[in-house]
């Protein structure tokens, strides 16, 4: 049997106009502003319309965390929004919009896999409708206003020695993560160092999917904190006067984009913060819409459950009062076994003990999850060389934990492949058995809060703090953020900062590099280990295969 790659099943859709898809929920021609045929925007009026609706039950993807063979969290996301409408329900999918730095480095495509994907699957993966240009010019700009600020008198004595607003670029680039700017003479102002993060890290993409609206979007950019006088006294961004100009620019990125999956069910497609380094999830916007408008909405958080889940229930959640009803953990065969100490070579060999080995990981992630309050079942996203024998280890495992593992194969099957795992996520959603909490409350100290993470998530000895660090932290408490959640910026690969530690290590600690403070956006981020917030390419990046063939169409996007 022929094996079609992504983009090839993506290109046979049969897809709707994005008019039809909008009515399935509801809206008019005129809710809907359109960037083409196939994708469009959601109008505040129509958001503004349904607020006093009731909401649905909201589901958490998640999985263990990521190897190179691949768990498929996105296509598992799809498969349950598509498997969910296929058994009856009432359903939509929220996930994040596609950097452009792992597209051409490392993945090379985020819009789901095989016949569980959301199309225009070529267009998410690129330019989209132009949210995150948007954002990459209002981060710009900003930056750009404060070096002109010191240029002209530096009225609001700004130390340019700290200035903390760096700049941003969607593209990972390791020769920008240093740089001096400003040299060439008097006419081209102070000289200082500074450096580039990657779009899906600055406080602006971070805000722009946590505002509730354009007025809570002014007002948290205002917020920012964009350096500090000789004295430590904070300067924000209201008083370099950008936050007006930066709302603007921001205007309709603030609007969820509504696409489509294969299966001609609704999506939202919107924002998209990275997990390792950021917040991880999908906008607050989009996610409280779909709530209004399905009965299940299923949603995903970046990378392990160890990161995107964590910051889902510590951050989004707590900010926007969200309520998960059901977790779904990801995992696969090959991970066990990659967990389990095989190489990614050998995956294809049946290997009983490295899957038993390697479910610690798993273990670790659904106790975890439990400890939220929340529900979980275990989703084994099929491969073609699973063995029977593996697949039954796995569910052995996991019902030893109180839950059930349940193998999808929505990847080729599409809906019907997810039928079994969709109706055990509404078995669980409708039984209301989820008393969620996040992991720590609001009062407790900054340094508390990340021990907390450290010990009861990555289950390590200690959180390596150093004077200078806690001093800072403490600083922050006196001047009255010390209710923030923490936003942990560590590697995805391990639950301990050594990206090579698989499985669930123990007697390792974590080192704590920096802080910084995001004021806008309502949390600390707390950068552990190795881990940078402008990532490099690989040395072989998938740029390198990424071409438009003989018709004008695009290969290598997966």
């Amino acid at each position: 049997m022929e094996i079609k790659s992504d983009i090839e099943i993506a290109r046979e859709a049969q897809k709707k106009p994005i008019y039809e898809i909008g009515k399935t929920l509801g809206m008019s021609t005129t809710d809907l502003i359109p960037y083409g045929h196939d994708k469009a925007k959601v109008s505040r009026r129509f958001i503004d319309s349904v607020q006093d609706r009731e909401n649905g039950k909201l589901i958490l993807v998640t999985a263990i965390n990521p190897t190179p063979a691949g768990e498929g969290k996105t296509t598992t996301t799809v498969g349950l929004g598509d498997g969910l409408n296929h058994i009856g329900k009432n359903a939509m999918i929220c996930i994040r919009e596609a950097s452009l730095g792992p597209n051409f480095g490392m993945k090379g495509g985020a819009a789901g896999g095989g016949y569980a994907q959301v199309v225009p699957m070529e267009d998410m993966n690129l330019h989209f409708t132009g949210d995150f240009h948007a954002i990459t010019s209002a981060h710009s700009l900003l930056a750009a206003m404060i070096d002109n600020h010191i240029y002209w008198g530096n009225e609001l004595e700004i130390d340019s020695r700290r200035v903390v607003w760096r700049r941003i670029v969607d593209m990972n680039d390791r020769a920008l993560r240093q740089v001096t700017a400003s040299l060439g003479g008097v006419s081209n102002g102070f000289p200082r160092e500074t450096g580039f993060d990657i779009t899906v890290a600055s406080e602006v993409m971070a805000i722009l999917c946590l505002a509730q609206n354009l007025d809570d979007l002014q007002s948290r950019l205002g917020d920012m904190i964009v350096a500090y006088r000789r004295d430590r006294s904070p300067v924000f961004c209201r008083d370099v006067k950008a936050d007006g100009a930066m709302t603007v620019l921001l205007k309709d990125a603030m609007q969820p984009n509504l696409v489509q999956t294969l299966e001609n069910n609704p999506a939202f497609v919107h924002g998209g913060p990275f997990a390792n380094i950021a917040h991880g999830c999908n906008s607050v916007i989009a996610t409280t819409t779909a709530l209004k408008l399905a009965d299940y909405v299923v949603t995903e958080a970046g990378f392990g459950a160890d990161l995107g889940a964590e910051k889902f229930m510590n951050i989004k959640c707590r900010k926007a009062g969200l309520r998960p009803a059901v977790v779904v953990c990801v995992a696969t065969v090959r991970a066990m076994k990659m967990n389990g100490g095989v190489a990614k070579a050998d995956l294809g060999r049946e290997n009983i003990e490295a899957v038993t080995q390697g479910c610690a990981n798993l273990r670790q992630h659904i106790e975890n999850l439990k400890s939220f309050g929340v529900p979980v079942v275990v989703a084994i996203n099929h491969f073609v060389t699973d063995t029977q024998t593996e697949i039954h280890v796995i569910k052995d495992h996991v019902q030893s934990l109180g839950a059930e593992a349940i193998l999808s194969r929505h990847w080729e099957l599409g809906s019907k492949g997810a039928a079994n795992l969709a109706e055990k996520v509404v078995e669980l959603a409708d039984s209301n058995v989820a008393n969620f909490a996040p992991l720590y409350p609001d009062e407790m100290p900054l340094h508390e809060k990340i021990q907390t993470i450290v010990r009861r998530i990555y289950r390590a000895d200690d959180a390596l703090m150093d004077k200078k660090i806690r001093d800072q932290l403490k600083l922050w408490e006196e001047q009255g953020f010390g209710h923030l959640p923490v936003c942990m910026a560590k590697t995805q690969y391990s639950f301990s900062t050594d990206p090579n530690l698989r499985g669930a290590p123990r007697g390792h600690s974590v080192p704590v590099r920096d802080v910084r403070l995001s004021a806008g956006a309502g949390f600390i981020v707390v950068v552990c280990g190795d881990i940078m917030t402008m990532p490099g390419l690989p040395r072989v990046p998938a740029a390198e295969t990424i071409r438009l063939n003989s018709d004008g169409q695009i290969e290598g996007l997966f």
